[in-house]
């Protein structure tokens, strides 16, 4: 297929989406990119061209894994049917999946996306503590539902003047106290509910904080946040969509890295490497309570081809020591991008944890202006590289890297060596 063929074929792929889609749907890049298979850290357009994917978390240990692949097929051939019926493997999987949580943590119940997983986190944090104010970063992401949208304050929803959502700033890192700083602002939003007649039920945060532009340093910092939420008689949700699976480098669940338990956990498709399988871990007296006052079922939730699949991305994990890679691997990232912020002015600061890392661009240094349209640019210039990454932040100025795990420093050199080429298209430094 010749360019000039290609780009009337996706010109044409574009309008018959949007005739059959509608407008709400977005799609990456001033130029959509089509992909027609994957494998690995790789995704194929129609023409062959392999893009190399810096982004998709999803596909947590790499696009269309074998031993995933055949596990889905495997069970997909004998069984799969709804989660009302006694299953074995549903049950081998929750047993392998509580044995990588603290002691204290050991029920989970299965859903089929991370914003179900969310929806009942939020349904079991009011009933066991009788309140109804949450309170979430101001650029958090945590759901489509129609409670969770009012909990996502990135998707530019406003508030209903009636919410009993309180937004707080995200943790930058500070000299004086990143943890004693959050925490204060949680006290802020707890006093802002008293005065508002409103009880608190939960704090809910993903735990790199990746929509508010990935905060991740230093270990401990949310501890004082926790303690100040459980003390006015809230729960520490953990939202571990984007930041668990081993994704942190250093533990399976970024809250780990807090030396943290929860009260609860949510997780997403990163556990079954894209197969729609989520699900909420909790404390039992929650749920002792919690199933004593209300009925709980999810139709395909925890269904035997999902558990099938979320067993084999354990195994995989496991067999291909994928935390120690994303603790290495990610090391060696932070240290590229880090050479390469001494060469670009625009790089503000690089930071993250294992292989979910944040470059923050801004104009005149740490102090300056945010970079939102340079990030776009860039984006786009890598796009156009084949190189896929995203932003984050609520001004979109930072470059949101966040692969599979199965990167490699190869890779981490071919996507640094192409956002130099980027930042020297910007005219940032001379070339």
């Amino acid at each position: 297929m010749s360019a000039e063929d290609e780009t009337v074929s996706t010109r044409e792929m574009i309008a018959r989406r949007q005739r059959l889609l509608g407008p709400a749907y977005r799609l990456f890049y001033e130029q959509p990119v089509q992909f027609v298979r994957g494998e690995g850290v790789w995704l194929y357009d129609p023409a062959g061209h392999r893009y190399l994917d810096a982004y998709n978390n999803v596909a947590s240990v790499g696009h269309c894994h074998p031993h995933v692949v055949e596990a889905i097929t495997r069970q997909a051939a004998v069984l799969n049917t709804h989660t009302r019926y006694l299953h074995e493997t549903v049950l081998d999987y929750a047993e392998k999946l509580l044995a990588t949580f603290p002691a204290e943590i050991g029920h989970v119940m299965f859903t089929c996306t991370g914003s179900e997983a969310n929806d009942l986190a939020l349904r079991v944090a009011r009933t066991c503590t009788g309140g109804t104010g949450f309170i979430v970063t101001d650029n958090a992401y945590h759901g489509v539902t129609s409670a969770l949208a009012e909990l996502s304050p990135s998707l530019g929803l406003p508030a209903s003047k009636d919410s009993h959502a309180r937004l707080v700033p995200a943790p930058h890192p500070a000299s004086d106290g990143t943890g004693e700083i959050f925490a204060r602002h949680i006290r802020d939003a707890l006093d802002d509910m008293e005065k508002n007649g409103i009880r608190p039920a939960g704090l809910l945060v993903d735990t790199i904080f990746s929509s508010d532009g990935v905060f991740a340093d230093p270990p401990g910092f949310l501890r004082p946040a926790v303690e100040t939420i459980r003390a006015a008689g809230g729960l520490f949700i953990a939202d571990e969509v984007q930041p668990g699976f081993g994704r942190t480098g250093s533990h399976m669940w970024g809250f780990a890295r807090h030396n943290l338990i929860p009260d609860l956990v949510t997780m997403g498709k990163p556990m079954g490497n894209g197969h729609p399988i989520a699900g909420m871990a909790a404390r039992p007296d929650l749920l002792a309570e919690f199933g004593a006052r209300s009925r709980y079922f999810n139709t395909f939730g925890g269904n035997p081809v999902s558990a099938a699949a979320g067993i084999a991305v354990l195994e995989v994990i496991d067999t291909e020591g994928l935390i120690e890679n994303a603790r290495s691997v990610g090391a060696y990232l932070l240290d590229r991008l880090r050479q390469l912020q001494a060469r670009h002015e625009l790089i503000a600061d690089v930071r993250g944890a294992g292989l979910f890392i944040g470059v923050e661009l801004r104009r005149g240094g740490a102090a300056g202006t945010p970079a939102a349209g340079e990030g776009a640019q860039i984006v786009n210039m890598l796009r156009e590289r084949r190189v896929l990454i995203s932003v984050a932040g609520s001004h979109g100025n930072v470059l949101k890297i966040r692969p599979p795990l199965v990167f490699g420093t190869e890779h981490a050199d071919l996507l640094v060596e192409n956002l130099d080429q980027a930042l020297l298209a910007l005219n940032q430094v001379p070339a």
